[in-house]
């Protein structure tokens, strides 16, 4: 079952619409039923008392529901022959579904033949991490804003850290994030110093007090444990279902001032200046920093802020540079680099314009620019724009349906399959193809002639160059059926594997050596405007063995 679907199915109340179509439902309910035992996926021990669900193939309802018993036993019943996702929840463990990988899981098929009746539920017991942030002295910091980041696995090919949650501190600095599944996670922590008295600019300084001037002090930017350098952050590894503690310390410091200098073009009007202070990756807003400025000279300061690494937007058209700030002073931005327009349109295979809105989404490629850490996204309505810097990027289109994929961008008379743009130093114009109607591809996976439950389906272009765009994964349900979404036109292998979920299979040398045993695809382009594509594979798929 895709990863789409189990994005799409969320605990809450059930809405009066979706009680009426339960109740539709269970008028059609027919004589199968699902059977099994949920275990504690580290002690192989029963668990009574969680809730199963057996969930409609598009993930939208409920089926049947029931809870495990002492024995970890349950059972629904009356069930039609179909398709069901299940899933399983219990307080102290994370929800989860039947054999989930990634995200992907493996549906339960029900009907004459099918084995549903001894079924291994496997949960996990969630982690907890928690702890106390004190500021200088031991004191409690209240009201802290701690935040949690997740680094990639290993076999992530192109996995980035990305930030998890983030919650404030009680008063007693007391935090705590719960629910989490196994890995290596990272903490930040931003606050402002309750006494801070900042100075909003240097008149206020030569008349201030030398105890106002002790009381002008920010916090930088902390991590675990207890550093303020990104870069020596400590990893905290929590195992499944483990419980960890960590406590930081953060260390009142003087705050700086940072004197700027704007520029533009003749008759243009001066952009505001933006200070961004990047944090794993992701921008976060400044604490405590005020600014003053003006916007007929485009000369300015920042006050109130604490050291760390920043990024500073200046100018029209925007320049960007990133500074490491320790000291207070004049800050020389000769050596930002000058973004670039980058503008376009969007259209379908046939060359006709997309209709409709789509989110098209620019994010740093491989070997980007540091200073593109930040992703761009604009809402547009037949066109686009963006202010990027030099570098590699990687294109992006979502509308109402789902993922677009990119079949190629056309730059200055040149047509480049895939969604990578190399931005340089002067303006982009770009025409993007995507595939507006995707088809979706359909088969088995099979060893020995029988369907094979739980492996990992991926289908591969033929142009290992766009693995990253256009390649589509999915779960084999209990009769090895497999369903690939959004698949563009093209060629493709598809490729079924046994315990295949910690290959970096995005790595076009990794997944090389399983390409032979796979099958042959090839979708069509058909007409964009033709709804619901469906196409099957023409033979079952081999499951291979890592």
């Amino acid at each position: 079952m895709t990863q789409r679907l189990t994005r799409r199915l969320v605990c809450g109340a059930i809405s009066a619409a979706v009680m009426l179509t339960m109740a539709a439902h269970a008028q059609t309910a027919g004589n199968y039923r699902i059977a099994g035992t949920v275990v504690n996926a580290q002690t192989g021990g029963p668990v009574r008392g969680a809730t199963v669900e057996a969930l409609n193939e598009e993930g939208s309802y409920v089926v049947a529901s029931t809870e495990s018993g002492e024995d970890g036993h349950f059972t629904l019943e009356h069930l039609a022959a179909a398709k069901y996702p299940l899933r399983a929840s219990k307080r102290g463990y994370c929800a989860a579904y039947y054999d989930d990988h990634d995200g992907y899981n493996t549906a339960i098929v029900t009907g004459a033949d099918q084995r549903t009746g001894d079924l291994v539920f496997r949960v996990t017991p969630e982690g907890l991490l928690s702890g106390v942030v004190t500021g200088d002295g031991g004191d409690p910091a209240e009201g802290a804003t701690v935040m949690l980041f997740k680094k990639p696995r290993n076999h992530e090919a192109g996995g980035k850290i990305v930030q998890m949650n983030s919650e404030q501190t009680d008063d007693t600095g007391a935090y705590e994030f719960t629910g989490l599944t196994a890995g290596e996670y990272l903490l930040a922590v931003r606050a402002q110093p309750w006494y801070a008295l900042s100075r909003t600019s240097a008149s206020e300084q030569r008349r201030e007090t030398e105890a106002e001037a002790a009381l002008d002090v920010a916090y930088p930017v902390t991590f675990f444990d207890s550093t303020t350098d990104e870069g020596s952050a400590t990893p905290i590894a929590l195992s499944e279902g483990s419980r960890e503690e960590a406590n930081l310390s953060l260390h009142a410091v003087p705050a700086l001032r940072m004197e700027f200098q704007g520029t533009s073009k003749q008759d243009e009007a001066i952009s505001r200046p933006e200070l961004r202070q990047p944090i794993f990756g992701m921008d976060a807003p400044l604490l405590g920093a005020g600014l003053q400025y003006d916007a007929q000279t485009g000369s300015g300061e920042f006050s109130g802020v604490a050291p760390g690494h920043y990024e500073l937007t200046v100018g029209n058209p925007p320049r960007v540079m990133e500074m490491d700030a320790a000291v207070s002073g004049q800050v020389d931005t000769s050596s930002a680099t000058a973004t670039v327009a980058v503008s376009g349109a969007l259209e379908n295979a046939s060359g006709e314009a997309l209709a409709g809105e789509a989110v098209v989404t620019l994010t740093p490629g491989e070997g980007a620019d540091a200073r593109a850490n930040a992703q761009s996204t604009t809402l547009v309505r037949g066109g686009f724009s963006f202010q990027a810097v030099p570098g590699a990027w990687q294109l992006r289109v979502m509308n109402s349906s789902g993922v677009l994929p990119v079949l190629a961008i056309t730059a200055g008379g040149r047509r480049q399959a895939g969604n990578r743009v190399t931005v340089e130093d002067r303006t982009l114009a770009l025409r993007v193809t995507v595939s507006a109607n995707p088809t979706r591809v359909e088969g088995f996976a099979r060893q020995g002639g029988k369907g094979f439950a739980g492996a990992l389906v991926l289908l591969i272009p033929k142009d290992l160059g766009t693995i990253a765009e256009l390649a589509r994964r999915d779960q084999s349900d209990s009769d090895g059926s497999f369903a690939l979404l959004n698949v563009a036109p093209g060629q493709y292998t598809a490729v079924a594997i046994k315990d295949g979920w910690d290959l970096e299979w995005e790595n076009p040398e990794a997944i090389a050596r399983y390409l032979p045993g796979g099958v042959a695809v090839t979708v069509g382009g058909g007409k964009d405007s033709e709804p619901d594509k469906r196409m099957g594979v023409s033979g079952p798929v081999p499951v291979q063995t890592r």
